[in-house]
């Protein structure tokens, strides 16, 4: 699933590290995002949304191959 996290991270000037302690993650689990290799669960889905303001269609692609 393609995902806008590493741009929105960046538009704050954040760290991977410092997205995971705001969603209480590890580093390693923000990283599998961003490179698409691991989709989150719905609770971690809402908490970025919610965390970057935006719903969740606006951040996460489903439609992607």
């Amino acid at each position: 699933m393609k995902n806008r996290l590493k741009v929105l991270r960046a538009e704050r000037d954040w760290s991977q590290a410092d997205l995971a302690d705001r969603l209480e993650v590890s580093r390693q689990t923000v990283n599998a995002l961003e490179t698409g290799k691991y989709d989150p669960s719905l609770p971690l889905a809402f908490r970025i949304a919610r965390l970057f303001g935006q719903p969740i269609e606006a951040i996460f692609d489903d439609n992607a191959a």
